[in-house]
């Protein structure tokens, strides 16, 4: 399979699973182990698509972030979603990452520790699709800042390859009382400036590997991710609050069956 090829691949992978609660850098490291593309190049390449996943929701929620610039809700006390939420859903996974980074990217990046995450975000998706209260938030203007922190504290667990930030962070609103689609919401704005920071740093860290040959395929790669993201994110709220999170688990407990039958035993 050539390069162009492996990146549009790549690209759509990216651009579905990024924000659905199938956990994007588990199913990179799965399809890239199925296609032979690893090694510090292909991460490299990982990180250049998810910049354009970011760069979708950057458009799909533009009024929303121009609107978090705003101090004046925050100093007013008013009941508007502002940036201190942002902040309390950023500081419980900011501080993993800052402590864990090197860790979690040495010992957590492979096709068994994934399988691992797959099956425990998917446990945790059931547990909170069959334990969630009513909700009393039904829009991103009602979360309450301690709904914002104890949302943060579940993305917590997307630091583990497979887990996926969408599972962990809606499964941590719906046991918040937050409803679907306002849960949803928050896990793409506060996915932005977590993956901003994180793929800054592994690209920052990567640059070694950058090579001008290299420019077609992380273009490809990019532009896919983006308008796949655009498409699935839209899609996405539309399936949730009619299908919630069951089939999403069931997806990812088929899936890690399914790999390590026919590729790791």
């Amino acid at each position: 399979m050539t390069d162009l090829w492996i990146a549009f691949v790549m690209g759509i992978v990216e651009g579905l699973a990024e924000f659905l609660p199938i956990s994007s850098t588990g199913h990179l490291i799965l399809v890239g182990h199925l296609l032979g593309f690893e090694g510090e190049r292909a991460k490299t390449f990982e990180i250049v698509i998810q910049l354009g996943a970011i760069l979708a929701i950057t458009v799909l929620y533009r009024n929303r972030l121009v609107s978090l610039f705003n101090i004046k809700p925050i100093l007013q006390r008013e009941k508007k979603f502002n940036a201190l939420h942002i902040l309390m859903g950023i500081l419980p996974f900011g501080t993993v990452g800052v402590l864990f980074h090197d860790a979690i990217k040495t010992y957590l990046f492979r096709p068994e520790t994934v399988v691992i995450g797959l099956l425990a975000g998917a446990a945790l998706m059931l547990v909170a699709e069959k334990k969630k209260p009513i909700p009393t938030t039904h829009s991103l203007d009602e979360m309450t800042y301690r709904q914002a922190l104890l949302i943060g504290c579940f993305q917590c667990f997307a630091a583990w390859p497979g887990f996926s930030r969408a599972g962990s962070t809606i499964s941590g609103g719906l046991l918040s009382k937050v409803s679907y689609k306002a849960t949803a919401e928050f896990s793409f704005l506060v996915a932005l400036p977590v993956m901003v920071g994180v793929t800054g740093l592994d690209l920052f860290k990567s640059r070694e590997h950058l090579d001008v040959a290299d420019i077609p395929m992380f273009l490809v790669g990019f532009g896919t991710s983006f308008v796949v993201a655009l498409l699935a994110v839209v899609t996405f709220l539309k399936w949730l609050e009619r299908l919630g999170l069951t089939p999403f688990a069931y997806y990812r407990i088929v899936l890690a069956v399914l790999f390590t039958v026919f590729v790791l035993l």
